[in-house]
């Protein structure tokens, strides 16, 4: 099987994951006990062992081959959706290194749990904000516009218009979403107090 292919086949799993972890930041508009009471039921799916290490496996196999993608396809790539393609594929590889990295550290290092505070911690101590606010919208962002260039490769057959709406709805969509989450994490759309234990992270 090809490295295109089963990076392919590979995104499906993570896709699919990162749909029902948004799901999960957007039902803290309704309050972070919504989101907490939402994640304790989606952990029973994805925290089982046959399902988690799948998912760490993918995310490292993605990592590694969409690094190996943009940078030996640098030269031959022309027009702006392989260039949007290549860019916010960069990005993702960027947060789920940073991301995945961090969240494993916390559970098994610093004994926490990684819930909405975990993530919020950094928005409430500045000047931390200023690398989560762009760090947070820019990786929504980019998975979907990552998305949306898949498409517009899928339908190569379609009309032009077509095309160019596969690429630019997602966008649209995962910029209003990407600012949500922000917005909620930085509890500019509902009260959240972050508990000191997940602040302390950043004093350490």
């Amino acid at each position: 099987m090809k490295l295109r292919t089963l990076h392919r086949t590979s995104a499906i799993l993570i896709a699919a994951f990162a749909c029902l972890h948004i799901a999960n930041h957007l039902a803290s508009l309704a309050g972070v006990p919504s989101h907490i009471a939402f994640m304790e039921v989606a952990r029973k799916l994805y925290r089982q062992p046959i399902v988690e290490l799948p998912l760490l496996l993918c995310a490292t196999f993605q990592v590694g081959s969409g690094l190996w993608f943009v940078i030996h396809g640098w030269k031959q790539r022309h027009g702006g959706v392989a260039w949007l393609q290549a860019i916010s594929g960069a990005l993702l590889a960027f947060f789920l290194l940073v991301h995945v990295g961090a969240v494993l550290y916390g559970r098994t290092v610093l004994n926490l749990d990684t819930n909405f505070y975990f993530a919020a911690a950094g928005f409430h101590m500045p000047p931390n904000q200023f690398f989560f606010g762009p760090y947070y919208f820019l990786a929504v962002l980019a998975l979907f516009t990552h998305l949306g260039c898949a498409a517009y490769w899928h339908l190569h057959t379609s009309h032009p218009r077509t095309r160019v709406a596969a690429v630019a709805l997602p966008m649209l969509v995962g910029g209003a979403v990407s600012l949500l989450i922000v917005l909620s994490l930085a509890g500019k759309l509902q009260p959240v107090e972050v508990p000191a234990k997940y602040k302390a992270t950043y004093a350490r």
